[in-house]
This record gives C-alpha cells, sequence and structure tokens, in this order.
C-alpha cells in the first residue's frame, strides 16, 4: 500500500519477551491457542473486548499492539 499505512502486529514479539506459551497466553484471556496463533499471523485481529485484559498481560497499552509503517 503505497503511500498508506501498513499495520504490523506486535502481540508475538511482546509474548515472546514474556515468556509466554500461545498456550499460556490464551488460557489468560479466555481464547482457543489456535486464536492466538491467528492474530500473531494476522489471521485475525482479537476482538475489542479482549483488547484491554491482552494489552495489561503483555504489559503494554492497547496501541502498543500494533506498529503503524508507511509503505
Amino acid at each position: 500500500m503505497k503511500g498508506g499505512w501498513k499495520e504490523i502486529n506486535k502481540i508475538r514479539i511482546l509474548r515472546k519477551n514474556l515468556h509466554f506459551t500461545q498456550e499460556r497466553l490464551a488460557q489468560l484471556i479466555g481464547v482457543t491457542q489456535q486464536a492466538v496463533d491467528k492474530w500473531e499471523k494476522n489471521g485475525a485481529q482479537p476482538s475489542s473486548d479482549k483488547l484491554p485484559l491482552l494489552a495489561k498481560i503483555l504489559e503494554c497499552t492497547i496501541d502498543d499492539l500494533f506498529i503503524r509503517e508507511t509503505g
């Protein structure tokens, strides 16, 4: 997308920094491991009701879950 924003998912980076497995993160949030895998591969986005808890668990803000790059 030239001249626009590209959103990059940081969930995997933040999760690994805290030494959580996908399964452990999923348990803490109340979703399946497959859901976390999809989030990390940009196959799906976390639902908006999960974002505050996800940010709290990953010790960041909701905005920190995503990086925006110009492309």
